[in-house]
């Protein structure tokens, strides 16, 4: 891995020595497309955005599916991000995607190491919303993916209103767009 931020091959490389199987790896290019997307109405609309974090972290972030396919994988995957010396924001990423974010109160809940799982930056916002635009390897409405988190109760009930809240925010600053 050169300096830095994993390069996009590097990244996908990652992921398959990871055990990742291929309909991670493809849902995790389908993410990294339309986080892209959106991140380029943001840099068009001059609003800074760091198109090399968005992509490899858009890539990356479902990495700790290579163990599990529970809300823990993203747990799972910081470790595995910190265990192979990717940076900081990379580690970030991949822990705050799930949902909208998860609270203090449900982390506790979960059992997880006491930290910040919530979204932070715009490019931690990007893409834990384009992860939840794309099922499988397709793009999906937000109603779609909201409805599902609740058919099936994977998220905590506490994410899914996270997640309208980042609905909200992310279509506010997208404006009219025709993405994702």
């Amino acid at each position: 891995m050169s300096e830095g931020l994993p390069s996009k091959k590097e990244a996908l490389l990652l992921l398959r020595k990871s055990g990742c199987s291929k309909t991670v790896v493809e849902h995790c290019k389908s993410v990294a497309r339309v986080a892209l997307q959106m991140a380029d109405v943001f840099k068009a609309r001059r609003i800074k955005v760091d198109l090399e974090l968005v992509e490899a972290g858009a890539l990356l972030h479902d990495i700790g599916r290579s163990k599990t396919h529970t809300v823990h994988h993203a747990i799972v995957g910081a470790q595995i991000a910190e265990s192979l010396g990717l940076p900081k924001p990379i580690i970030s990423i991949i822990k705050r995607h799930v949902g909208g974010g998860i609270t203090v109160k449900e982390a506790r809940r979960l059992g997880w190491p006491e930290d910040i799982y919530m979204p932070k930056t715009l490019e931690e916002k990007i893409i834990a919303y384009a992860d939840k635009l794309v099922d499988g390897s397709r793009k999906v409405t937000i109603e779609r993916a909201i409805g599902k988190f609740i058919s099936d109760q994977s998220l905590p009930r506490s994410s899914i209103t996270l997640l309208r809240k980042l609905h909200q925010e992310m279509s506010a600053l997208l404006g009219d767009c025709k993405c994702p």
